[in-house]
């Protein structure tokens, strides 16, 4: 293992989206992530979406550089070797309705007291406070409830869903941060470890921007736009003449300049209502027109490449069979190839963030449920007998 993160031990027991894709990321920059699985099935997620010869092709990219231990919370001996491992970990990631990890006797007193220095982070639906902590929450339910499904779509057609699991991608996010923040403290000498509470739901209201002062003071309620940016103009999506859509954000005051006269629109480049922005908002409908009508009389790569020469920030909408083939996409290591167990090769995307001296790897795929669990026993002190007579018990896998 190498990175930025050799050396720290993650223990993840979760399942599906949010709390292992929190682990992915740790485990992508050198982290050793021990992933709990239920001997019989596994994660959930091994049976979702697309399947490749019975197994997730998300399997193999959500849960790649990760150790798969089969372990049955439900029995004793699975309880205490977590608490085994706590001992030895730097962070324990959950993904649970608060409260269960107390059910099994695991909760943070217990945790803190075997590992002062340890980390929880906790991701559930709304928090581990509050009167709706007891609630089932999904990240469906957190980008509706956080504001972002609201805001999202056509004003004349229900509020749509933004296509990926947004909300469980966030609250991730949102996790790792605070997982990395409560670790310095503890390297650092500051002090112990910490608990990180995270909700689906906040982690889609962080993003929200002004939604809040806006109405707070001015009682404005953010609808539905479409592709537009509501109060910022020109920003929207266009079409060419082979009916794609290009999006076209000339909104700045030199960039719009440019982009009006690009379109051969000099009248609305020089004239003085158009010279900021709140004056364009208050002929948005207009300047979207003048656009709509440029684009449209030309094939969609004729107006890229008039953009780009005009330096107006602007990009095609793809879909995946775009972004594969995308010259940058691929120079930039954003398309990397792993090798399934079946020995067929596949593609998955690459590492984010990119960093100079220290980067993230993609070091194998998603593991066979109980592949790594001899190994991590052993590693914390259980000898081949003792390995032996817990999976006799049914105990792991």
């Amino acid at each position: 293992m190498s990175g930025p993160l050799k050396g720290i031990r993650v223990l993840e027991i979760g399942t599906l989206i949010a709390g292992p894709f929190a682990a992915r990321i740790f485990g992508e920059f050198g982290a050793e992530v021990i992933k709990i699985e239920a001997p019989k099935g596994g994660d959930p997620i091994r049976n979702w979406r697309k399947l490749h010869k019975g197994t997730s092709l998300w399997w193999y990219l959500q849960s790649r550089n990760k150790k798969s231990l089969g372990l049955n919370l439900k029995s004793p001996e699975g309880v205490e070797i977590v608490k085994r491992l706590a001992a030895s970990c730097d962070v324990v990631i959950e993904n649970f309705r608060p409260g269960f990890l107390e059910k099994l006797g695991l909760g943070w007193d217990v945790l803190h007291a075997i590992n002062p220095k340890l980390v929880l982070v906790r991701i559930s639906g709304f928090g581990q406070t509050g009167p709706y902590r007891d609630r089932p929450g999904f990240g469906a339910i957190g980008e509706a409830m956080g504001g972002v499904r609201y805001t999202t779509g056509d004003p004349s057609i229900p509020p749509s869903r933004v296509g990926v699991s947004l909300g469980d991608s966030l609250a991730s996010m949102h996790g790792v941060m605070g997982a990395l923040m409560a670790l310095m403290r503890v390297k650092t000498g500051q002090g112990e470890g910490q608990v990180v509470d995270v909700s689906l739901v906040e982690s889609v209201f962080s993003i929200m921007e002004s939604l809040i002062p806006e109405y707070d003071v001015y009682g404005h309620v953010r609808e539905r736009s479409g592709g537009a940016v509501p109060g910022i103009s020109p920003s929207n999506t266009y079409l060419s003449s082979e009916g794609a859509y290009v999006v076209i954000a000339g909104n700045s005051d030199p960039i719009f300049k440019r982009l009006m006269l690009m379109i051969e629109r000099p009248d609305l480049a020089s004239d003085p209502e158009l010279q900021n922005n709140s004056g364009r908002v208050q002929r948005n409908a207009e300047l979207d027109e003048a656009i709509g009508a440029w684009t449209i009389r030309h094939p969609t790569q004729v107006v890229l490449d008039a953009l780009e020469k005009a330096q107006v920030p602007s990009g095609p909408i793809y879909s995946v069979a775009d972004i594969i083939k995308d010259p940058h996409f691929l120079d930039r290591g954003m398309i990397q190839t792993q090798t399934l167990p079946d020995g067929e090769v596949v593609r998955m995307p690459g590492i984010m963030p990119k960093l100079s001296e220290t980067p993230g790897a993609i070091r194998w795929s998603g593991p066979e449920i109980g592949q790594h669990t001899d190994e991590v026993l052993a590693d914390i002190g259980f000898g081949p007998d003792e390995i032996a007579a817990l999976r006799a018990k049914e105990a792991i896998a």
